[in-house]
């Protein structure tokens, strides 16, 4: 790639870059406006998305400390200072210790109730499970009932029309031979 200098010999611009016009945002939404026209500009470009930011740790402890503050008279001013921040730091480690646990216990606490709201559910979905089979089986039951019956009144209209068959070839046996016979008026 040539890089193209100016008359001074400064580098230049690459050409077709158009230079853009410095705007200043004065309110942050108008700064969020340009923030996204720049992104915009150029859709194909991934956007820069931060990383979260690393929670806060407060120091360790010393393992080993070498001015160790005493309750002697002759303490000079200095050392107040230097006490002050070492007694600062230590409760602030201490504190950030007490909301670590805090939240530790917050959080086995939520997980208990969690597992303890899905065993509820599953109590309860295997209750409704029971009752629909249960349904479902009555349901199963009175349509085999009905069919049942149903195969009952066949087979009795079968063997009953049966009877009514054999019952239609006697009167058709009485028919060829009247025992009687009808006269005109």
């Amino acid at each position: 790639m040539a890089v193209i200098k100016e008359k001074d010999g400064r580098p230049g611009k690459q050409p077709g870059k158009e230079s853009q016009p410095l705007i200043i945002a004065k309110t942050p939404a108008e700064e969020q406006r340009l923030k996204l026209e720049r992104l915009m500009r150029n859709p194909d470009k991934p956007a820069p998305i931060p990383d979260r930011p690393k929670e806060w740790n407060p120091r360790a402890p010393p393992e080993f400390v070498r001015d160790v503050m005493g309750s002697s008279a002759g303490a000079g001013s200095g050392e107040f200072h230097v006490y002050r921040h070492l007694r600062r730091r230590e409760y602030q480690r201490q504190d950030f210790l007490d909301k670590m646990t805090e939240k530790q216990k917050m959080d086995l606490d939520y997980l208990d109730k969690v597992s303890d709201n899905q065993q509820a559910a599953d109590v309860r979905t295997a209750k409704r499970r029971k009752k629909r089979e249960k349904l479902k089986q009555k349901k199963l039951m009175a349509k085999k009932a009905k069919q049942d019956a149903n195969k009952g009144e066949d087979s009795e209209k079968s063997s009953s029309s049966s009877e009514e068959d054999d019952q239609e070839r006697e009167a058709e046996d009485d028919a060829e031979a009247p025992s009687f016979v009808m006269g005109k008026r």
